[in-house]
């Protein structure tokens, strides 16, 4: 009783509070998403279960076991597109919007993504802390090559997460605390004008908080039902300005959202277990969308001995899959997954391959 109740508050209090328009994108943006989700189908908050927790579902916290900190843990992200735009016009740094932009006139039509991340962090049962750095460019140059559809997004921030447990675990409540310094560019940009981040961006700081749920049930296969809401009453950017870039506006505000899933982990050995989830992400953009699979999720991991991995899953409309090799204090990962960057009701696949390397103590 106490579980239902909390997540109807929990939702019921996401429903109530204002919201602003939902504004059509090209492609739906996950606050924060990792190589094991992206394997999955994209669908993270009922499986994670290590430092990430802090960022997608700091309830999940209540799972970890033991003290352990991520020292470095690179993770890089890109559109198969990236080899024919290279070819056909190279540039060095592939964040670099002026390099880009010139690259994509000449593969106008294509779509550009590059991603990269890290988050050194330090975890324990119901308690963590890590700092996140992120950077992404999302871009593509029209037919006539007189506008830049750009997105680019670079974050500096820290989060501090705790979790409380209660029906000796069955029910997992979690909080994050979270600031961000954020530079941003999301418009069309005129190619004839300074195409660089220090004329176009915006740049802020922004204080948040995330909380999520984790209520499993004490049945074969362990099924659980997870939620968290993500930037409770909304995180806006304009607590403090010029940190790291001088402009007269901030990045635009986040609305508060709620992601939910439903996920169960059969055991079928003394060495091998499975995990399977279905994720539906913002339930209030999604309930003004056209086409609602944007936002639905399905995966699958395979785990023999905590050492492989193996993954698949469904993104939107399209297929994941992904491979981990871990040792105790390693972790290689790889994934490939689809991506809908079309009009919201025009399916349009950005196939995407992701690699991460950490290193744990």
């Amino acid at each position: 009783m106490f579980s239902f109740l909390f997540l109807t508050a929990l939702i019921g209090g996401f429903l109530l509070t204002p919201q602003k328009g939902y504004a059509q994108n090209t492609e739906v943006r996950e606050d924060y998403i990792g190589a094991r989700a992206l394997g999955m189908g994209g669908a993270q908050i009922a499986v994670v279960n290590d430092e990430t927790a802090l960022l997608a579902n700091p309830a999940a916290l209540g799972k970890l076991r033991d003290v352990y900190g991520t020292i470095l843990d690179p993770e890089v992200d890109g559109s198969s597109n990236l080899n024919a735009i290279y070819k056909a016009q190279q540039f060095s740094d592939p964040w670099n919007l002026g390099q880009v932009s010139q690259s994509l006139n000449v593969s106008r039509d294509k779509y550009y993504h590059a991603r990269e991340q890290l988050f050194p962090s330090l975890v324990a049962k119901n308690f963590g802390i890590g700092i996140i750095q992120r950077k992404t460019l999302d871009a593509q140059m029209n037919t006539a090559g007189t506008q830049l559809q750009t997105f680019y997004q670079d974050d500096l921030g820290v989060y501090l997460g705790f979790n409380l447990k209660f029906f000796d675990g069955r029910i997992k409540i979690g909080g994050a605390a979270k600031m961000i310094s954020r530079i941003e560019i999301n418009r069309a940009l005129d190619p004839t004008q300074p195409m660089d981040i220090k004329s176009n961006g915006s740049e802020g700081l922004g204080v948040g908080g995330d909380a999520g749920i984790v209520m499993t049930a004490p049945w074969v296969w362990l099924p659980t039902l997870s939620a968290v809401v993500h930037d409770i009453g909304g995180t806006s950017f304009s607590a403090a300005k010029g940190l790291r870039m001088n402009t007269t506006t901030v990045p635009q505000s986040v609305t508060q959202d709620v992601d939910v899933a439903l996920a169960v982990f059969p055991i079928h050995g003394n060495s091998t277990r499975s995990s399977f989830t279905l994720e539906y992400d913002k339930v209030k953009e999604a309930s003004e969308a056209k086409d609602k699979m944007r936002y639905a999720h399905v995966g699958y991991e395979f785990n023999y001995g905590d050492c492989l991995f193996l993954r698949a899953g469904m993104n939107q409309h399209y297929w994941t899959a992904g491979l981990e090799v871990a040792s105790e204090h390693t972790q290689l990962q790889l994934a490939s997954y689809g991506e809908d960057v079309g009009p919201d009701g025009s399916p349009q696949e950005d196939r995407r391959f992701v690699l991460k390397f950490a290193i744990r103590f």
